[in-house]
């Protein structure tokens, strides 16, 4: 067994284990509507909150503020897998590793 790759391999996985600490810690907002609908998520692409602002709760109006939601939500997703992707780039070296990039 190759002890330099078996070492290389667990400092990869200890670099891996904070990155994805460091993502869970990391906090991304997006808005939609002019900051009608917010959302925030974090680096791990989890949702932590949604909030609606009281001017666009109209329930003649409910598929405005389902578009306002989706938007805000996929703004933010985009950001927080933009984030994860350029922190784990950096430890992989640019390997695609399944699950990771």
């Amino acid at each position: 067994m190759n002890f330099s790759i078996l070492k290389q391999a667990q400092e990869l996985k200890s670099k891996l284990d904070k990155a994805q600490k460091e993502l869970s810690n990391t906090i991304i907002e997006a808005d939609s509507g002019k900051g009608a609908v917010k959302v925030t998520i974090n680096g791990q692409q989890k949702i932590l909150s949604i909030k609606i602002s009281p001017s666009v709760l109209d329930p003649n109006k409910a598929e405005h503020l389902e578009e306002l939601v989706l938007k805000a939500i996929t703004e933010a997703h985009a950001k927080s897998q933009k984030l994860a992707a350029k922190q784990l780039k950096g430890l992989t070296g640019g390997l695609k590793i399944p699950g990771l990039t």
